[in-house]
């Protein structure tokens, strides 16, 4: 889900930037420091805009550059369980796929995909129902649930987030119209 609020926050600003004009060396090392972090537990900045210092910087003794307070809009996408995505498949492996939601990428495995038996071609890059027949190819639409978050601090793309489409109302966009038409 994406978030637009307001925000504050406390950049550092170098010595070597300080003979710039302070506004703009503020908003690209807000940009810089900020953009790509998780924030608030398991919301990812996506953007820091509209970018203003607060007051004064300040000097911490042995540290010759300015601590600063800004305030700005940052756009984030936060992680809630249980809530629908849409996405695309952008990998088939032996044990299942990932789907490209937003900024990140979830794991759908193998056993959340259908109520079948799924064979992957991995040559192919795509996966088979067994009985039914139904197959899911790189770049196919897909509607799933958020069913595990484990968020990496570090590095956010490398968070972990399982996926589901063993409900109803989720799978293939393709397979949720054609039962649509047969209602």
């Amino acid at each position: 889900m994406y978030i637009m609020e307001r925000k504050t926050d406390t950049i550092r600003i170098p010595p070597g930037r300080l003979d710039e004009d302070i506004d703009i060396a503020a908003e690209e090392i807000a940009k810089e420091e900020l953009e790509g972090e998780i924030v608030d537990g398991n919301k990812l900045l996506i953007l820091a805009a509209n970018v203003e210092r607060k007051g004064d910087g300040r000097v911490v003794h042995g540290d010759g550059g300015v601590h600063q307070q800004v305030e700005y809009d940052a756009l984030e996408f936060e992680l809630v369980e249980q809530e629908l995505i849409q996405g695309y498949l952008c990998e088939v492996l032996k044990f299942g796929a990932f789907v490209r939601f937003g900024p990140l990428d979830g794991l759908l495995h193998i056993s959340q995909i259908m109520n079948d038996k799924v064979e992957v071609d991995q040559g192919n890059q795509r996966l088979v129902g067994k009985e039914s027949g139904d197959s899911l190819e790189i770049d196919d639409e897909i509607r799933a649930r958020i069913v595990t978050v484990s968020v990496n601090d570090r590095n956010p793309r490398e968070s972990k987030i399982g996926l589901t489409m063993r409900q109803t109302g989720l799978g293939k966009l393709e397979w949720l119209e054609e039962d649509e038409e047969e209602e």
